[in-house]
């Protein structure tokens, strides 16, 4: 409850001081007094308020308006409170009572309201009418940005454009001749209607805009005249919302997606404030910057050259885009300290800021050096050093001269100067990445691992502070691989061979085919009893062996069936011999090398074999030997992330051996290579596949006798097939522990 009274307390006093001009305006001599404030209720719940004064009123006073608490502001200027009391009680309709507070020269008027309420003020015979409206839907309802002149005063619409705005927004920007003009702009169904009264609409700008392209939440813009006035019709898609202000000529309506559906989509407002509106006509710059830091809290500083006026016109615009709009349109800047602003001329920051940066250059130059030692823990003291003097690190610092070959070079000798201490050259005094100042040195003793800085007071504070943060233990991690080669094949053969021949005697001028010795053990079998004619058909047969048709199976082992017939009355012999073979096999190779390291610290750990190569040599020269490598290697440059995840910089090779082959009269032995290289995000102890190589070969080979291969049925006999088909996938898993401080895997 307290910190309510007070919040309220604060909102009341932000409202008596916000938006009008303070000391600035001079005091008349005979300065106006409120003398009385009536108010009656009128149909429709509507409430009337009449505020008299001491001399009339010739214009309606600066007005604003605050939403939390809604509340309704009017200031009069060179006006004293002659009421005699500062709170009036009322209790009707929306408003519940109204508060005159005096500051000076200057007193407003605040009306309390029940809810945010339409509100109308016009000067009538010297007095100031205002009539509250108590509208159920105030979101439709029309918001009037300016009274409009007398009839017989022309405005007109010089230009119309459309921007994008940074966080998204369409903003339709309308420049006029004056500012005065009248304007009011209310939601109309699914569009946004702007009425500009007594105004005029070159015909070139009678148009309609789409401006779909611009990726905002505008789709066209249609302006039409109409009688005396014109009508601006915007169509945005979807939902959103829209603020519109005025600037001297300048009227501008912005038009945005909903918060919430921006906070769905995971877009952060630019805009943070609490939303305000405001009505200044022709009002001194410095009397609203002093209304906005009353409004906020905050202390802003105005620079003497902020000067001129300002009409400005805001509904429901948060504070912060409040003072950007307010800044922007008077060529002015803003740089924030804590509570406070400082607001000047953009030339005028610039200016100064860059004479700090001389005078604090200049101090620099003749600040004395200071010598200072750190020792380090775990940062190698030339590496900080070089970080110090803005200087690359060496490769042997990060890595990079480890690669997948056989030649260890074994870990790089440091070159230590005299006393054992290594000078790390100054680097130029202009390099950005230089953190000493121009003066100052670095050097590193190897033994103690020291760091010997030189330099100004303020820069070793600076050392100081970032040795802390790296001259830290750095994580490590292990990563460990597994490559799997999976294969299938299926070969199927089918072959066949068979012969015919003549009755077999030595006077017989030829055969006509052949018999195996299989057919010929067969024939002897049969011919029992003729011992004369059967050694001579055996002989034959082993002589000649000749098949009519020789297609047997290519494979070796495979099975075979032989079959013999015998015609005893044509002496015919018919020999038969098929083959086949049907071959599955499946074949996994499997391997698994791992590799600890620190984090961005490239790792290898290989093995394999080097195999020779021997090229003959001449009568000149002797033989040369070159080893070629085969080998398995991992190399892996680890990243450990904050989310306890691991980027992972790999390349994973798996060599071996091919079937060696003559090529010139030189022995020369392909290598069989797999090779895996990626970048990938892992959580740590997760395995994530890297990738994978998949062929597939099939091959169908037919030899055949032409013409009799094609024959019904028969056609099997005088042919044979064989089918290949030969599957082959690489799979390669990556699975990375982060090493605890006591070298136990999370």
């Amino acid at each position: 409850m307290k910190s309510m009274i007070r919040v309220l307390g604060i909102q009341v006093l932000a409202v008596f001081v916000m938006l009008g001009t303070l000391a600035w305006r001079p005091v008349m001599a005979d300065t106006n007094a409120i003398s009385n404030i009536e108010f009656s209720t009128l149909a429709d719940g509507k409430v009337l308020i009449k505020v008299s004064t001491t001399q009339k009123l010739l214009s309606t006073p600066v007005s604003f308006t605050v939403n939390a608490p809604p509340r309704v502001a009017m200031d009069f200027f060179n006006m004293s409170n002659g009421l005699g009391k500062n709170t009036i009680p009322v209790n009707q309709g929306v408003l519940h009572s109204m508060n005159v507070v005096q500051a000076g020269n200057r007193t407003r008027i605040v009306l309390n309201l029940l809810h945010p309420a339409q509100y109308e003020a016009r000067v009538d015979n010297g007095n100031l009418m205002i009539t509250l409206s108590e509208n159920a839907t105030m979101a439709n309802a029309a918001t009037q940005f300016s009274v409009a002149g007398p009839s017989t005063s022309q405005h007109t619409i010089r230009d119309i454009d459309f921007r994008r705005g940074s966080s998204g927004e369409g903003r339709v920007i309308t420049n006029l001749s004056d500012s005065t003009t009248g304007i009011d702009i209310h939601k109309d169904g699914d569009h946004l209607l702007v009425h500009f009264i007594n105004t005029d609409l070159p015909r070139q700008l009678q148009r309609r805009l789409d401006v779909t392209d611009f990726g905002t939440p505008v789709a066209t813009i249609t302006s039409v005249k109409d009688g005396q006035d014109v009508d601006m019709r915007i169509t945005p898609k979807g939902d959103y919302e829209y603020s519109a202000y005025q600037t001297d000529n300048q009227f501008i309506v912005e038009v945005r997606k909903k918060a919430e559906q921006a906070q769905l989509n995971g877009e952060k407002p630019r805009y943070t404030g609490e939303k305000l509106s405001l009505n200044f006509q022709n009002t001194d710059v410095r009397a609203v910057l002093q209304v906005i830091a009353d409004f906020t809290g905050k202390n802003i500083i105005t620079s003497d050259t902020v000067t001129g006026n300002l009409t400005l016109l805001l509904k429901d615009v948060p504070w912060d885009q409040a003072l950007d709009i307010i800044l922007q349109s008077k060529g002015l800047d803003k740089r924030e300290n804590g509570n406070v602003i400082w607001v000047a001329p953009k030339d005028e920051l610039l200016s100064k800021e860059k004479s700090e940066l001389e005078s604090r250059q200049s101090i620099e130059a003749l600040e004395p050096l200071v010598v200072r030692q750190y020792q380090l823990n775990y940062k190698k003291a030339d590496a900080a050093s070089r970080e110090l003097l803005g200087m690359p690190p060496l490769p042997g610092d990060t890595g990079q001269d480890v690669t997948c070959d056989a030649q260890a070079q074994g870990i790089k000798a440091q070159t230590a100067g005299a006393g054992g201490m290594a000078p790390t050259a100054a680097g130029g005094a202009s390099n950005p990445n230089r953190i000493l100042s121009a003066r100052g040195t670095a050097t590193s003793e190897m033994q103690t691992n020291t760091l010997i800085v030189s330099d100004t007071l303020t820069k070793q504070e600076q050392v100081a502070q970032l040795l802390k943060l790296i001259d830290t233990p750095a994580r490590q991690v292990m990563i460990e691989a597994r490559v799997v080669i999976a294969d299938s094949s299926f070969q199927k053969e089918l072959g066949v061979k068979f012969g015919a021949s003549a009755p077999f005697s030595t006077g017989n001028g030829g055969t006509l085919g052949g018999i195996s010795s299989s057919a010929n053990d067969a024939v002897n079998t049969m011919a029992a009893g003729n011992t004369a004619v059967s050694g001579a058909l055996g002989a034959t047969a082993r002589a000649t062996n000749p098949f009519m048709v020789d297609l047997p199976s290519a494979a070796t082992n495979a099975a075979t069936m032989g079959l013999s017939l015998y015609n005893v009355g044509s002496s015919a012999l018919l020999n038969l011999e098929l083959s086949a073979m049907e071959i599955d096999g499946v074949g996994k190779i499997i391997s698994s090398p791992r590799v600890i390291t620190s984090n961005q610290k490239p790792a290898v750990i290989l093995e394999g074999q080097q195999i020779p190569e021997v090229t003959p040599g001449t009568a000149n020269a002797p033989p040369t030997v070159t080893f070629v490598n085969a080998f398995l290697c991992l190399l892996v440059n680890p990243q450990i992330l904050n989310n306890d995840s691991v980027i992972l910089t790999i390349e994973l090779q798996d060599d071996n051996e091919g079937t060696p082959f003559n090529s010139g009269g030189v022995q020369a032995i392909p290598i069989n290579t797999k090779r895996v290289k990626t970048q990938v995000r892992v959580k740590n102890g997760q395995t994530v596949v890297l990738g994978g190589i998949y062929t597939q070969t099939k091959t169908q080979t037919i030899n055949k006798v032409p013409g009799l291969a094609d024959l019904p049925w028969l056609g099997v006999l005088f042919h044979d097939n064989a089918q290949s088909d030969v599957k082959e996938e690489l799979m390669v898993f990556i699975t990375p522990h982060i090493v605890k401080d006591d070298m136990t895997l999370q």
